[in-house]
């Protein structure tokens, strides 16, 4: 069964007042925009354009598929509250809005969310177009050719971030980990062990735009919800460079810190190789051996990050959270996910400023959408 997002939004200079409402059509399984619409009402209330915000998002939804199940995100809660059936609704203009509004799909086929209103910035901005526009203004908008064909990578890249895959439907909406490596410091390039007991390095040029073209690509995507990183320096200023385009604040999880890699830290392969060969060769074969002068072991950081994921799958479920951190948590997030043994880190390419996902379901079970995914990198 298909699944739309429908985000709406409805203001009033005055209130009443000269009136608009806005809304987008989202496809849920790969974020990609449907149709955009707005109007121009005339004078109404804010609470009334708000209800035929709603209402047009339900129609559009309800003409590209009526056989769908549609997930309404808007910033009031007024009305959020009472579709869902938890506030009554007394004022004579919105209850026959509402009733026609719960006609366009069988009950049971439309789910209801508040969201901040930062996070409804589409459907505010057409409400604002069709006030600003007047004059019984009204529009219906599909994604250009052009727009299309230049997010087409980003697209099925976002398909396979947030498609159903093999779950059940009565598991529910998985919680999505959108995961992304940090872009590039001066250490990447040269390929040196860099966790959290080194430096702790900054971004270089190149790697604050590649955090720059991430942020553009899940802009473009639209199914982020919220976004964490790991402590450290060159993971926030990713986050904030994904968090400024999307409106959206990050906060800071510091289970998604890097491994610990002890007197390795700034050294290349080769230079670990050289002056430590016993220590390196155990390391690479025993996932409990700790990196020479006490850094942490393998089996540490994938308890650490098993305990991190349980405790943000309670925490965002049904939620697509993008979560900014580095090689070995990425790694391990996936091999967990797999069930594939220790040493499958060593066969994962994990390139600077890459996306990978995983969807986790209610059941316990996990599916591995995205690996490596550097689309977004490309001009």
């Amino acid at each position: 069964m298909r699944e739309f997002i429908v985000e709406a939004d409805g203001g009033s200079r005055g209130n009443p007042g000269p009136a608009g409402y806005g809304c987008v059509v989202l496809d849920a399984a790969t974020g990609e925009t449907l149709v955009e619409t707005y109007e121009y009402l005339g004078v109404v209330t804010n609470n009334v354009a708000e209800y035929r915000g709603l209402l047009a998002g339900l129609r559009a939804a309800h003409d590209l598929d009526p056989s769908a199940t549609v997930h309404v995100r808007m910033d009031s809660k007024l009305v959020v509250e009472q579709m869902s059936g938890r506030w009554k609704i007394k004022h004579p203009d919105m209850k026959p809005l509402a009733l026609e509004a719960g006609r366009v799909f069988p009950p049971g086929r439309v789910t209801y969310e508040w969201i901040p209103r930062e996070q409804n910035k589409r459907a505010d901005r057409l409400a604002n177009e069709a006030m600003d526009s007047g004059a019984s203004a009204s529009s219906v908008r599909q994604p250009s050719p052009d727009a299309d064909a230049k997010s087409e990578a980003d697209r099925r890249a976002a398909k396979a971030v947030a498609a159903p895959g093999w779950a059940p439907a009565d598991m529910g909406a998985p919680a999505t980990f959108v995961l992304l490596r940090h872009g590039e410091t001066p250490l990447t390039p040269q390929k040196r062990f860099s966790g959290s007991g080194g430096t702790d390095p900054s971004l270089s040029s190149v790697g604050r735009e590649q955090a720059e073209r991430a942020a553009e690509a899940l802009a473009r995507r639209g199914t982020i919800q919220h976004i964490l990183a790991s402590p450290l320096t060159r993971t926030r200023q990713t986050a904030a460079a994904v968090a400024e385009r999307l409106g959206i604040e990050v906060t800071i999880e510091d289970g998604l810190i890097e491994t610990d890699f002890g007197a390795w830290e700034g050294l290349t392969f080769g230079e670990v190789r050289e002056r430590y060969p016993e220590d390196l060769n155990t390391w690479l074969s025993d996932p409990e051996a700790e990196p020479t002068g006490g850094g942490e072991s393998f089996a540490a950081t994938a308890t650490r990050i098993a305990a991190t994921r349980d405790k943000l799958v309670a925490a965002y479920a049904g939620r697509t959270v993008l979560l900014v951190t580095h090689v070995t948590p990425i790694k391990t997030f996936v091999r967990l996910a797999l069930g594939a043994p220790p040493e499958s880190l060593f066969r994962m390419e994990l390139s600077a400023a890459s996306m990978s996902a995983v969807a986790y379901y209610a059941d316990g079970n996990a599916s591995v959408r995205l690996l490596n995914d550097t689309s977004h990198l490309r001009p």
